[in-house]
């Protein structure tokens, strides 16, 4: 079973991240659920999502393949108000909006491995149905707004999905068949997005209001998630069935302790929570081995015992020996280094940028400018202190590694647009059509 949460950062549930940061936790949230798969699993304090968007990361979940060789780095073809669009031209690269069914998907290889599998939740991969990409059981190509296409589709759709993923285990169950159920949840983190019920527990916590509508919507999710927990506890099925929790990108906004969030590569708008509970798998560890979210697809299909040959264009490597040896190794993938590649204008005021990270450095380059900027993420994970003018000889070799990962992934790169203002509003094109509105990612 896996979960998808919907812009929690690295530091919003009240479980640590890393049991090593005390700021690795939220300081106003609850969410005793999360906490117990937290004890009863493993946590990655060092997982990567692909990308700083939804859709993007969305896609590699389900492949195994990056946003940046998909061509599905944005969640539509630009924003206007930011500068995607400069004088009536569109500003390149043009991000793919229709998941490629070319592409095998780890549904699709549950399937023919005897797995049922159903989608529950927000899609945002495009028009086509789930079922195109091996998702028998689901409930529509959804986007932002729900199936309704609501401002707020929680809380409504957030116990809805829950329900019917409860019925779909439990069909699942009684048949004595093994399955794979997606459940990707809505943004829930504004106003009018939680119970009334939420937000008067969230009030006697003595919150103030910035920090009311997040801890009551984040209660709700632990709310629904703790049902999840309890059905597969009912039905017997707990102790063999791997349960993951994690999210698509950081919080908009701040993710401390680390710098930028939503629609930006630096640590707060990629590093999110992943927690992991299954045969195995050592309850209550905590691993610093650094995944990301090409590895996914691979690590499930090997503790599926998947035989067949997974297909060349997966970047990511199984972490199955991580989780097998209490969260101590180390991860093989195609390339040595990591890659995050957001060539569009969005959050960040540094405009396009791309991320590498090998060993304890990142490498952060700015296409406005040309700059490359270096970091020690081990030493100085709020990324303070650039390392770039200390040593040019890692920049440099760094820099080579990044040209060389995106040349042989054939990525788009991006347009230097010299009417980007960052201060704009973030709308998004396919915001304004009505698929996505009030700060939704």
């Amino acid at each position: 079973m896996f979960v998808l949460g919907e812009g929690h950062g690295w530091s919003t549930l009240s479980a640590r991240m890393d049991d090593a940061v005390p700021e690795s936790k939220s300081a106003s949230s609850r969410t005793p659920f999360f906490d117990t798969l937290a004890q009863t699993g493993m946590r990655f304090a060092n997982f990567y999502a692909p990308s700083p968007r939804c859709t993007p990361s969305r896609a590699t979940f389900f492949t195994g393949v990056s946003p940046a060789q998909l061509h599905m780095t944005f969640i539509g073809e630009g924003k206007k108000e930011s500068g995607a669009v400069a004088n009536g031209r569109v500003i390149p690269p043009t991000a793919v909006m229709e998941l490629p069914t070319s592409v095998p998907t780890i549904a699709e290889l549950l399937k023919r491995a005897g797995y049922a599998t159903a989608h529950f939740g927000k899609w945002h991969l495009g028009r086509a149905n789930p079922r195109a990409h091996g998702f028998d059981e689901n409930d529509g190509a959804n986007s932002n707004g729900g199936p309704d296409n609501e401002d707020n589709p929680n809380p409504k759709q957030l116990f809805l999905t829950t329900e019917r993923s409860m019925d779909f285990m439990t069909r699942q169950v009684q048949a004595g068949k093994p399955f794979y159920l997606q459940l990707d949840h809505y943004a829930a983190r504004r106003g009018g997005a939680a119970r009334p019920e939420s937000v008067a527990l969230a009030k006697s916590w003595g919150l103030d209001e910035r920090d009311l509508d997040t801890a009551a919507a984040d209660w709700d999710l632990d709310v629904a998630f703790g049902m999840l927990l309890k059905k597969l506890d009912e039905l017997g099925i707990a102790q063999n069935t791997y349960v993951i929790f994690t999210t698509d990108h950081g919080t908009p906004g701040k993710n401390p302790p680390f710098a930028g969030g939503k629609g930006t590569v630096w640590e707060g708008g990629l590093r999110v929570p992943f927690i992991i509970r299954g045969p195995g798998i050592k309850a209550g560890a905590c691993s610093h081995v650094r995944i990301v979210g090409a590895d996914v697809l691979p690590t499930m299909a090997e503790l599926a015992h998947i035989t067949v040959p997974l297909s060349p264009t997966i970047e990511g490597g199984s972490f199955a020996t991580v989780l097998a040896n209490g969260g101590a190794g180390a991860v093989k993938r195609p390339r040595e280094e990591y890659v995050v590649h957001f060539p569009h204008y969005d959050k960040d005021e540094l405009g396009p940028a791309s991320a590498l990270y090998l060993g304890d450095f990142k490498l952060l380059r700015v296409y406005e400018t040309g700059a490359l900027k270096l970091f020690n993420i081990a030493k100085d994970s709020g990324e303070r202190h650039d390392l770039a003018s200390e040593m040019p000889d890692k920049v440099k070799e760094l820099a080579r590694r990044l040209d060389e990962h995106l040349k042989a992934i054939h990525a788009q790169m991006p347009a230097p647009n010299p009417n980007f203002d960052p201060k704009k509003p973030t709308e998004t094109t396919l915001e304004k059509k009505g698929k996505g509105r009030k700060g939704r990612p």
